[in-house]
C-alpha cells in the first residue's frame, strides 16, 4: 500500500510540475533581464532585487515563460521621497502587437508628501484605453505591499494586499472583449516618464535625487505555463477556477466600494469627455 500511494504522489507531484507553476526560490529561476542588466542588482541571495534609475538608463524585467490564466503577485517598495517623474510597472503582456493582451499596474511617482497614484489599464484583444487611478492609503515606499493579479476564465481582478481595487469581468457572451486565448508573461518596469506620470506631466523628474530605487521580493506565479500541457487553462480543477475566486466575497466586496468611493480619483467609465457613451463594459457590471 505505501509503495502504491508513494506511486500516486510521484505522479500527481510530477504532472503538477509540468502544468502548474508555482513561486521560484530565487529571482533568476523564473525571470531574466530585459534590459539594462547593470541596473538590477540581485540582493538577499537572489530572493530580492533592487531595480536603478538614473540619467544614464531605466531597467526592466521579464518572466522565462508565458501563463494562460492563474495568479501573479510580488512584493514591491516603490521609489521613496520625491519620485516625480517615475514610473515603477508591474503587468502581464501577450507580447503580440497587432491583438494585445495586457493587464497593468502603473505606479505613478510624485513629490515628497504626496500620495502615490496607482493606475491600472486592460487590454483585450488589442483594445485598451481602460484606465483607472486610485491614490494609495498608505505610504508604499516605506515597506514591502503585496500587488497581485488574479486572471481566471470569469474575471481580472486587482489586488493591493487583500483589497481588491479593480475587476473586470468576463462578459464575452454580451460580445465584450476579454483575454481568453492568448497567454501572457510577466513584466516589471523602472523608467522615466515626466511627460505624463506626475499631474499629466507637470511635475518633472528631479535628477539630483537620483538614482531612484525600486526593490522587489517574494516572487509569486501560479498558472499553466506555455509552452506546456494543452489543457491546463481549461481545467475547471485549478485552484484560481474555483468557486471562492469566481466573484468577490462578501469581504472583498466592500474593501472594494471602500476604495471607490474612497481613493479612485480616476475612472475612464466616467470620463465623458473621452467617452460620451459609456464603453459596453461600464454598463455590464462591475
Amino acid at each position: 500500500m505505501k509503495t502504491v500511494l508513494a506511486s500516486v504522489l510521484l505522479c500527481v507531484l510530477a504532472f503538477c510540475s509540468v502544468s502548474v507553476f508555482g513561486r521560484p526560490a530565487t529571482f533568476l529561476e523564473d525571470f531574466r533581464v530585459t534590459w539594462a542588466d547593470s541596473h538590477i542588482r540581485q540582493i538577499e541571495g537572489g530572493r530580492a532585487i533592487q531595480l536603478v534609475l538614473d540619467q544614464s538608463s531605466g531597467c526592466g524585467f521579464a518572466s522565462k515563460r508565458q501563463y494562460l490564466f492563474g495568479r501573479v503577485s510580488m512584493k514591491i517598495k516603490l521609489v521613496p521621497g520625491d519620485s516625480a517623474g517615475t514610473v515603477t510597472a508591474f503587468y502581464m503582456n501577450s507580447d503580440t502587437d497587432a491583438v494585445r493582451d495586457e493587464l497593468d499596474f502603473e505606479f505613478l511617482g510624485n513629490r515628497t508628501g504626496q500620495p502615490y497614484t496607482v493606475q491600472t489599464n486592460i487590454y483585450a484583444h488589442g483594445k485598451g484605453d481602460r484606465e483607472q487611478r486610485i491614490n494609495l492609503w498608505f505610504d508604499p515606499a516605506a515597506e514591502f505591499h503585496t500587488y497581485t493579479i488574479l486572471w481566471n476564465h470569469h474575471h481580472i481582478v486587482f489586488y493591493v494586499d487583500e483589497v481588491p481595487i479593480r475587476v473586470y469581468k468576463n462578459n464575452e457572451a454580451k460580445g465584450i472583449p476579454y483575454p481568453t486565448r492568448q497567454p501572457m508573461g510577466v513584466y516589471s518596469t523602472l523608467w522615466e516618464a515626466d511627460d505624463w506620470a506626475t499631474r499629466g506631466g507637470l511635475e518633472k523628474i528631479d535628477w539630483s535625487k537620483a538614482p531612484f530605487l525600486a526593490y522587489y521580493k517574494d516572487f509569486d506565479i501560479e498558472g499553466c505555463g506555455v509552452p506546456g500541457p494543452a489543457n491546463c487553462a481549461a481545467n475547471q480543477a485549478n485552484w484560481w477556477e474555483g468557486t471562492a475566486y469566481q466573484a468577490l466575497t462578501a469581504v472583498e466586496y466592500r474593501r472594494y466600494k471602500w476604495v471607490r468611493m474612497n481613493h479612485m480619483i480616476y475612472d475612464y467609465c466616467t470620463d465623458r469627455s473621452r467617452y460620451p457613451v459609456p464603453p459596453p463594459e461600464c454598463v455590464a457590471g462591475y
